[in-house]
């Protein structure tokens, strides 16, 4: 059996917890009970409950983009069709048991106002999945600010299958953005 190191064992536990229940509803010793770890060792990786989120949503955004990022390069096709895949990996995910929306908005709302390493790691975030999308949108050949009109249907449709439970909102995006790009790239060849 592998040995998981301890900061990878409380970075998983916060984030079960942290995603599934809310950051502000876990205090560290649940992350410790969850971790298997002494609450002394819980402090050694983490002095602070602070850093503990931070750390949790830095992760989050990296592997939460590698996914993304893979999905889309699998998908293959055209650069018209990689945006499109966007939208089908957006599918998936909110698809999965346990989906809450977006945990950068989620953190955001309940420590965003009062704590400036989660609001710096929220706007990192979708910083970063704007720029994604931006050099997408460069390979369609469609006008730059199609790509910030692309992420507002793609933060429309997290939030609306978080609210509604309703995996189908990607689709319905998915539907918009091929009507955007077919407007964005109207006599254009790519």
């Amino acid at each position: 059996m592998e040995q998981v190191d301890p900061r990878t064992r409380i970075l998983d536990a916060a984030e079960e917890l942290f995603y599934g229940r809310g950051v502000q509803a876990v205090g560290m010793d649940a992350v410790r009970a969850a971790s298997g770890l002494t609450m002394r060792r819980v402090y050694q990786h983490f002095p602070s409950k602070e850093d503990l989120v931070e750390a949790y949503l830095l992760r989050r955004d990296a592997r939460w983009r590698a996914s993304l990022a893979v999905h889309v390069s699998r998908a293959g096709g055209t650069p018209r069709e990689q945006v499109l895949a966007v939208f089908d990996w957006l599918g998936g995910w909110f698809a999965e048991p346990g989906f809450r929306g977006c945990a950068f908005v989620n953190s955001f709302g309940e420590l965003g106002a009062t704590t400036p390493a989660v609001a710096a790691a929220a706007r990192h975030h979708k910083a970063e999945f704007a720029s994604y999308l931006a050099g997408l949108v460069e390979a369609v050949g469609a006008p730059p600010a199609t790509a910030a009109q692309l992420a507002l249907l793609a933060e429309g449709a997290i939030t609306v299958a978080a609210v509604h439970g309703d995996p189908g909102a990607a689709a319905e995006a998915r539907e918009a953005a091929r009507v955007l790009l077919d407007a964005a790239t109207r006599g254009r060849k790519r």
